[in-house]
């Protein structure tokens, strides 16, 4: 699999594909997740924002799917 474009969405896919056993290749134009921050594609987030609106439920939601993937790039 060839993936064009090395910020966070291109990595996430590039990460994604390689743990279900995919062979992937990630070519990026310049230095990878260059800019990535001020063009956050707001797929990962700690949901701290939601405590405010009383959302506990998602803010723990987001903490776990943060857990699993800081678990998952350790391994891999």
């Amino acid at each position: 699999m060839v993936i064009v474009g090395g910020g966070a969405t291109g990595l996430g896919a590039a990460v994604d594909a390689a743990t279900r056993g995919f062979k992937v290749v990630l070519v990026e134009q310049a230095d990878f997740t260059k800019a990535t921050s001020s063009r956050s594609t707001k797929l990962v987030h700690g949901g701290v924002r939601y405590l405010a609106q009383g959302d506990i439920g998602l803010v723990m939601e987001a903490l776990r799917e943060r857990g699993i993937m800081k678990k998952m790039l350790l391994i891999w």
